[in-house]
């Protein structure tokens, strides 16, 4: 069976949604900052939906992938906003985020909203977690000249091994604080969450994650360190990993 491929409005922007039809509970896909739902762990996921039975949601947010919109133009506050809107538009009943870098962060943030509306998400499976990344890896990551260029001009291009130059604004940093998580209060779910974090990961350090472990007082929580992963995990092994961590939200 094929997947239903369908667009969104999001004010003048749409938003590109993918749905692989099947029983709950419902699978959102979160991707990462600058990725989509093309790549390797999203349609791994989408695959074992359809060899499963089971509904797979994946989307792009604004200024992603298929979707429209410039990507500089956009901040945390609006992809949550994306994610939120796809979640209440396909994703009746039971539902498990699973989130991928940036991904982590908005589906922990869901998660929240979530559970504050009484609605608690069904599980969460975070592949390393970059939660308050622009505050606590990109901000400090800056060189002073940088950061004036930033703060002056209100973006910086800033050099990327996956690619294209990354634009990042200050709107970017300044939206970002609006949502950190990483405070003396415990973030509560209010479900089970599985972390999947590579030990050489370059980008969100796995200290970064088990840090994460720690404000999640209350939750039950697994971690999977995979000691030779790094930011991607997506190698065959660590496809393998995701799904058994998904598979164990089933039940």
């Amino acid at each position: 069976m094929m997947d239903k491929a369908t667009r969104i409005s999001m004010g003048a922007d749409e938003l590109a949604v993918e749905i692989t039809e099947g029983d709950g509970p419902t699978f959102l896909w979160l991707s990462g900052f600058r990725s989509d739902m093309t790549g390797g762990k999203a349609v791994r996921l989408a695959e074992w939906g359809r060899a499963t039975g089971r509904r797979v949601v994946r989307f792009d947010y604004r200024g992603h992938g298929a979707s429209s919109g410039t990507f500089e133009n956009y901040a945390l506050s609006d992809w949550l906003a994306d994610a939120q809107r796809v979640a209440d538009e396909f994703c009746p009943g039971p539902t498990v985020a699973v989130g991928s870098s940036m991904g982590g962060w908005i589906a922990l943030l869901l998660a929240r909203i979530r559970r504050a509306a009484g609605n608690p998400l069904a599980g969460l499976v975070l592949l390393a977690p970059a939660a308050d990344f622009t505050e606590r890896l990109m901000w400090p990551a800056l060189g002073d000249e940088q950061k004036e260029t930033l703060l002056r001009e209100g973006i910086l291009h800033l050099p990327s091994e996956y690619g294209d130059p990354t634009p990042v604004t200050r709107r970017l940093f300044e939206d970002g604080r609006q949502h950190l998580l990483y405070t003396d209060a415990p973030i509560e779910t209010g479900c089970p969450v599985h972390i999947l974090q590579g030990v050489r990961d370059p980008d969100v350090p796995y200290r970064h994650a088990l840090q994460l472990v720690d404000r999640l007082a209350h939750d039950d929580v697994v971690v999977t360190l995979i000691k030779d992963g790094d930011h991607r995990l997506s190698r065959e092994e660590d496809l393998v990993r995701l799904i058994a961590a998904v598979e164990g939200m089933v039940g």
